[in-house]
């Protein structure tokens, strides 16, 4: 599968944001999907995950309450919806997908990326 994210941007403190990730290649249905980010000068690191039917979603700590994953299948695109951004929130964000079922938080666990959009939030 290929993945191409984008909506990425640049948002003031307290500001939302959405970012898309489309999929091309195999049935979009079959992966678990997530978002991961990466800021300058630090290891990338998990932001949040959502089922292969999206009934279920797993977040970090970091983001919880503010950030939503969705996906829509019959269009083959997960979202993320950061809401009360805030600057540590600045990264590259990166789609991933994973053939397996179970929640999974490491990178090591996904077999596909995109390329990464990058969030800017500052004022």
């Amino acid at each position: 599968v290929q993945l191409q994210a984008s909506g990425g941007g640049l948002v003031q403190p307290g500001g939302s944001l959405r970012l898309s990730c489309a999929a091309s290649g195999r049935r979009f249905s079959i992966y678990a999907m997530a978002w991961f980010r990466q800021a300058p000068g630090k290891e990338r690191e998990f932001v949040g995950t959502i089922s292969r039917s999206g009934g279920s979603t797993y977040y970090a700590d970091s983001v919880k309450g503010r950030f939503t994953i969705s996906r829509d299948n019959a269009k083959n695109t997960v979202y993320l919806q950061m809401n009360s951004l805030k600057p540590e929130d600045t990264a590259v964000y990166y789609c991933a997908a994973r053939d397996r079922s179970a929640i999974a938080t490491m990178t090591y666990d996904y077999n596909y990326w995109g390329q990464g959009t990058l969030v800017t939030v500052s004022s």
